[in-house]
């Protein structure tokens, strides 16, 4: 799962933040991660919680499910307090 994440991650880097494409591999990047080396995850879940929030803030859905992503990666870095206030 991780090396798809780069792999995906590799190839819409170039694309503008705007890009569907680059934000959903972002995500899967930052999910790859999250499963073994969340401190690296963190960043890149941010990231995509904030793109999602810039760009398609009216996808609810999406941005809820970036945050949980988030939530989790606190959580599992001992950052329950942050967690909770997602």
């Amino acid at each position: 799962f991780l090396a798809l994440g780069w792999a995906s991650w590799k190839t819409y880097l170039a694309r503008p933040d705007t890009d569907q494409c680059r934000v959903l591999s972002l995500s899967v990047l930052g999910r790859a991660l999250l499963k073994s080396r969340p401190r690296d995850a963190l960043p890149v879940l941010e990231e995509t919680v904030a793109l999602r929030r810039r760009y398609w803030w009216h996808h609810e859905e999406n941005i809820l499910a970036a945050q949980g992503s988030l939530s989790v990666c606190l959580s599992q870095l001992g950052r329950r307090e942050e967690s909770v206030v997602l």
